[in-house]
């Protein structure tokens, strides 16, 4: 087993999770077997309690793991399955700890960071690393590991004592760092400036682990004379420094190391048995970035939701309308409207807010209204699913999205002018969405219904079984503790609310279509966790299709792509990929010219 640790310097959010994905991108698309793990240095035990505005989204694994978003990008860049246990925090190796020592496992030593601390988390990653995430049974060749936060974090300071002693336990021919820094370039000068990263490396060092690699993250390339210098004042070889600028997007990263010979690096540092030239794998990443930037037809989905002012918040989701986009050569613009700002009361408040609001909607191509909780802004949602159900605009309802039109349908169509949610309103005989019997009201981490289930398509006709390929069964991850009355059930359907998927005891209402509309669809899961570049999430591409007016013919064709949509198959000559490589690094230059 190979290790290769990514950590940061100067601050956080400098891109080491991109980094790390596309690190592990470029070894899978070599035939290596990979895993990962992300160290989140807080004491929560998990990420499922945090404010979208904390972190991020909260992203859900197969096994009801509620984990930081990183994972997300691991699974989406390297196509691979995580558990829970992929994602430690402070909180887990100290509960693993205090367990141990309430039972006894100790021997009545006194219990302290170093060594029981350190080791705790060294024995979560060996064990952890040897699990397979890619489909079979096969034990990974490498496993990536991304410390969060940045070194000289005070909570971080365990797990680099621990990886310091990890180091010696595996074998240097066995471990690598990867440190990823800053480079600024201050507009007043222009220059840019090496002094952070000399400093972030040397406290790095000062805590006993010497990076193997300097990723120097900048807004432009970096000159050759800024690469001498960290390498000089880093104890590295230049080859051993890498920039990453600011990129049009980050398919772009994995080519991007893969210019700067990385993998020729890990195969003498580590010892893989890695091809010399990586063209053949990275071939379709390469036409994913080219397309991603040559695309110039536009389609405009209106995302309607509660933590619009940090993109992070629904990240999977722009991850998954962006990887259906892609594959209908049409470039996205999401247009990000606050709830709130559709509600009557804002038109008192603030009319200006309220008809620049309702100004996005209506010239959006379609309607996405995503998942979240509690009661505010609610009636804007409400409101969004009405007027995309009732001007025929497609619309996509994700989990709460579901809830809202359900809720839209029984006000408006049912005349249930009272109809609601028992998570906003007292329980009564108009409450279309109820609470799940097992839900714990007690405590609040891990008590939803959560990870993989299976959905049943019923027999209906049904656009979503379609774009599912017409399978009987789908398994997708859910994050709920609501869900549709089943006493309302037979009413809507009888007003042209199908119910077209179920769970596998009939009792919950998974999927909802509506008859006699261009694309009117919910889910109660969350589809965007296992969508992937290549692979869109059906449910997404439905949404896309149905904005650009292509969903028809699509369908006719079988749900087949065009010749023109699709991702290159055939295998390349050698000819074909010498000329791939050089095409390749040519796109980088012109790149980073821009």
């Amino acid at each position: 087993m190979k290790y290769i640790l990514v950590t940061g310097g100067v601050i956080s959010g400098i891109g080491k999770g991109i980094i790390a994905s596309s690190v592990g991108t470029l070894l899978k698309a070599c035939g290596i077997s990979i895993t990962s793990i992300k160290i989140d240095p807080y004491l929560n035990i998990d990420a499922g309690t945090f404010s979208p505005y904390e972190h991020g989204e909260v992203f859900v694994l197969d096994d009801g793991g509620e984990v930081d978003l990183d994972l997300g990008n691991y699974e989406r860049f390297m196509d691979i399955t995580l558990r829970r246990d992929n994602n430690i925090t402070t909180g887990k190796i100290y509960q693993s700890v205090i367990s141990k020592e309430r039972k006894g496992d100790y021997l009545g030593k006194t219990v302290q960071v170093v060594p029981h601390v350190t080791d705790a988390i060294q024995e979560w990653v060996e064990r952890v690393s040897k699990i397979p995430v890619d489909g079979n049974d096969k034990e990974p060749d490498v496993c990536i590991i991304e410390l969060g936060g940045t070194i000289g974090d005070i909570e971080g300071m365990p797990f680099v004592e621990a990886f310091r002693q990890f180091q010696f336990r595996v074998k240097r021919q066995n471990f690598l760092n990867i440190h990823v820094s800053l480079v600024p370039q201050p507009k007043a000068t222009g220059e840019q400036k090496t002094k952070p990263t000399q400093a972030s490396v040397r406290e790095l060092r000062g805590l006993g682990l010497s990076p193997d690699l300097v990723v120097c993250r900048s807004s432009l390339p970096i000159h050759d004379g800024v690469r001498e210098k960290v390498s000089n004042f880093c104890h590295v070889a230049k080859e051993q420094v890498i920039c990453v600028h600011d990129c049009s997007s980050i398919y772009r990263v994995p080519l991007l190391l893969a210019e700067q010979n990385i993998l020729p690096f890990f195969k003498g540092r580590l010892g893989l048995d890695l091809p010399l030239r990586p063209g053949r794998p990275l071939s379709k990443w390469n036409e994913l970035a080219d397309r991603y930037d040559s695309n110039t037809s536009v389609v405009k989905v209106a995302m309607v939701g509660k933590y619009i002012k940090l993109e992070d918040a629904y990240i999977s989701i722009n991850k998954s309308l962006m990887h259906a986009a892609l594959v209908c050569n049409h470039r996205l613009q999401v247009k990000y409207i606050n709830s709130e700002e559709l509600e009557d009361t804002m038109r008192e408040k603030n009319p200006v807010k309220y008809h620049e609001a309702w100004q996005k909607l209506c010239g959006s191509d379609g309607v996405l209204v995503p998942g979240g909780f509690g009661s505010r802004g609610i009636e804007g949602k409400i409101k969004a699913a009405q007027w995309a159900r009732e001007n025929k605009k497609p619309y996509l309802g994700v989990c709460l999205g579901l809830q809202v039109a359900v809720i839209d349908f029984a006000r408006n169509v049912l005349d249930m002018k009272k109809a609601n949610s028992g998570e906003f309103a007292p329980q009564d005989d108009e409450t279309v969405i109820i609470e799940m019997p097992e839900h714990n009201p007690g405590d609040m981490g891990g008590t939803m219904r959560l990870g993989k289930r299976k959905t049943l398509f019923n027999k209906d006709k049904s656009v979503i079984k379609k774009l599912y390929g017409d399978v009987e069964v789908v398994e997708e991850r859910h994050r709920h503790r609501y869900e549709v009355n089943p006493s309302m059930v037979d009413k809507c359907e009888e007003k042209g609310l199908k119910f077209v998927g179920r769970s596998e005891d009939g009792k919950r209402m998974e999927i909802m279509e509506l008859r006699d509309h261009p694309y009117f669809v919910g889910v109660q899961y969350h589809p965007e966790y296992l969508s992937r570049p290549l692979k869109p999430s059906p449910p997404y591409l439905g949404l896309i299709l149905a904005s650009i007016c292509q969903l028809s013919s699509y369908i006719a064709r079988g749900c087949r792509l065009s010749p023109r949509s699709s991702f290159s198959d055939t295998e390349l000559s050698d000819t074909e990929e010498e000329m791939m490589t050089y095409q390749m690094s040519n796109a980088l230059r012109i790149n980073a010219s821009h």
